[in-house]
């Protein structure tokens, strides 16, 4: 379980085939792992991946070729969004992320408003209707709060702090990105098609 509050943005420095799928080395940057262990879990991009490997500021994941399936940025070379999973002791700064990618969605805006960014996403049709504005929605692993919904597509601001420490600064229309819906919207349709059923 994460929060969505990405703590550092590391570089995908290494892929090497692995069965299915990668084996992932990660130059973790900023991000403290002094307190990681083999089998913790961080998110990568908003992607939830074990640590099978530690060394001097990396760790190695593996990701099978189910999670490549239904995700994007997990490429050799690319900067990352990293956090590690959540501690009961720790504050909720953003809201409850599983990590488990929904799916692709398309940037359609990417626009400066003079202090802040105006994002506009199309998410897939099966997940735009657990998307609600003053929702929650998890964009490449970063928390975010859903300021309006027509159709498909939905708009988030995102201000300068997020932008310098996130990999979302570098989006433009036409980049893909991870989405993740609220587990609560998730949870919601499930017992609302139980009753209804």
């Amino acid at each position: 379980m994460f929060t969505g509050i990405v703590a550092a943005v590391g570089r995908i420095a290494h892929c090497a085939p692995r069965g299915d799928g990668l084996r992932l080395r990660i130059e973790s940057a900023s991000l403290d792992l002094a307190d990681v262990a083999i089998g913790d879990s961080i998110a990568i991009q908003g992607v939830c991946h074990t640590v099978v490997a530690l060394g001097a500021g990396t760790f190695e994941v593996d990701t099978s070729q189910a999670t490549l399936a239904v995700t994007t940025g997990l490429a050799e070379g690319r900067p990352v969004n990293l956090e590690k999973s959540l501690r009961l002791a720790d504050r909720l700064g953003g809201h409850l992320v599983q990590g488990h990618v929904d799916g692709v969605a398309a940037v359609t805006v990417f626009e400066d408003l003079g202090g802040s960014h105006r994002l506009e996403v199309e998410a897939p049709e099966a997940l735009a209707r657990f998307i609600a504005r003053k929702g929650s929605i998890t964009i490449d692993g970063v928390s975010l709060t859903v300021n309006a919904v027509a159709g498909r597509r939905f708009e988030v601001n995102l201000i300068p702090h997020t932008l310098s420490v996130t990999t979302l600064g570098c989006l433009a229309p036409g980049a893909a990105v991870n989405l993740e819906v609220d587990l609560m919207a998730r949870y919601a349709e499930r017992l609302f098609a139980e009753r209804e059923g």
